[in-house]
């Protein structure tokens, strides 16, 4: 099958590449590096990508940015990064991607474990997982010809580095686990579904 992968360079897309890359023919794309350059803010360029990477069986994103700081101090800009980046861009992924992807091929989104289980300054990133969330679980009601599903990951442990600061107490995971739901996603049968690595 081929696959195309945004957010292919990063943490968890290099594992989500590694776990599918020998079975299936990875596309891979990203802001910066890639086989395909994409900007997700940019609808003009996301159906520029589907132009040249062509027909596919799924499509997966690892990828995109949210602001994380305190509530009281975050600004609509600031709020506007999750919505115009990791929301918009992988709805339009979807909305762009349909008539690329295969009959009964899919789209594999992420949200993230702040739907569920907020931490303070992650107000944003907690309302953006949980709308991808609520849009794949509509999605999957309207898109006859396409399945669509989301992985839902808590911290990755090669994110501490990062991102332990904001999860102190909380148990991460490694990448390879978050991909193997990704793999449920493209190579099982369901739809409509939230797969939370824990």
């Amino acid at each position: 099958m081929k696959i195309l992968l945004v957010g292919a360079n990063g943490t968890l897309g290099k594992a989500v590449a590694a776990e599918l890359g020998n079975r299936h023919e990875i596309v891979a794309a990203g802001r910066s590096s890639g086989d395909i350059r994409v900007d997700i803010t940019d609808l003009a360029a996301i159906r520029a990508m589907y132009e040249r990477a062509g027909k596919l069986g799924a499509v997966a994103c690892a990828a995109g940015n949210v602001h994380f700081g305190p509530l009281v101090e975050m600004t609509p800009e600031q709020f506007d990064l999750g919505l115009r980046d990791k929301l918009m861009g992988q709805v339009n992924l979807v909305l762009a991607g349909r008539e690329f992807v295969e009959r009964g091929g899919s789209f594999t989104l992420i949200s993230g474990v702040l739907a569920q289980d907020p931490i303070r300054l992650g107000a944003s990133a907690s309302m953006v997982n949980g709308a991808i969330e609520s849009f794949v679980r509509a999605a999957a009601v309207e898109l006859t010809d396409h399945r669509i599903n989301a992985v839902s990951p808590t911290v990755l442990a090669e994110s501490m580095e990062s991102y332990g600061p904001y999860f102190r107490g909380w148990e991460a995971v490694p990448a390879k686990r978050a991909a193997l739901a990704y793999a449920k996603s493209i190579e099982g049968a369901q739809t409509g579904q939230v797969y939370r690595v824990l």
